[in-house]
């Protein structure tokens, strides 16, 4: 398995633009935003216990985040345990309004995504590594950290091997 280093360098040489990292900003977190809420719909039972299939995807997911930094996967836990909470209420309205806000959201997320690819000039890193789908929201919490002057190291590491941000 990669390392968290070469995961989000790897994630980074398709999001060298400031104003395509600008956009992931907003796009990323209502595309996971969407899909948390598509999945909180759906039961998923394992023997006794019921759990709602978000439950399922995040916890999935965060397994991935903790093996790459254990630190970044419990921030990444926290974030996607709020998205769930503020998800049950959507997911409890009549099919078309759940349908409707969670396909709205995902839609207006992939729009601003592609806006930003366009500032960038390249495809997204899904189109040649699936997991960019997973590694996209750990990027975008990354990229706000180093904004706040945490893990420079890390920051450091991309921008050797990734190039710098351009304007």
């Amino acid at each position: 398995m990669k390392t968290l280093e070469e995961q989000l360098t790897q994630y980074a040489r398709y999001h060298r633009s400031k104003r395509n990292i600008q956009t992931h900003f907003i796009g990323i977190p209502l595309i996971v935003f969407a899909v948390i809420c598509l999945c909180a719909r759906l039961q998923v039972g394992l023997g006794s216990v019921t759990l709602n299939g978000a439950v399922v995807v995040t916890a999935l997911s965060v397994l991935y985040y903790l093996r790459l930094s254990v630190a970044l996967g419990m921030l990444m836990a926290l974030i996607l345990s709020v998205m769930i909470w503020a998800a049950v209420p959507i997911a409890e309205l009549s099919w078309v309004g759940w349908i409707a806000i969670s396909l709205g959201l995902f839609v207006m997320g992939w729009v601003i995504q592609f806006i930003g690819h366009y500032f960038e000039g390249k495809k997204p890193a899904f189109a040649d590594d699936l997991i960019g789908l997973v590694i996209g929201p750990l990027f975008i919490l990354a990229e706000g950290l180093f904004l706040l002057g945490y893990y420079t190291e890390l920051e450091q590491h991309i921008v050797q091997h990734a190039g710098p941000v351009k304007p």
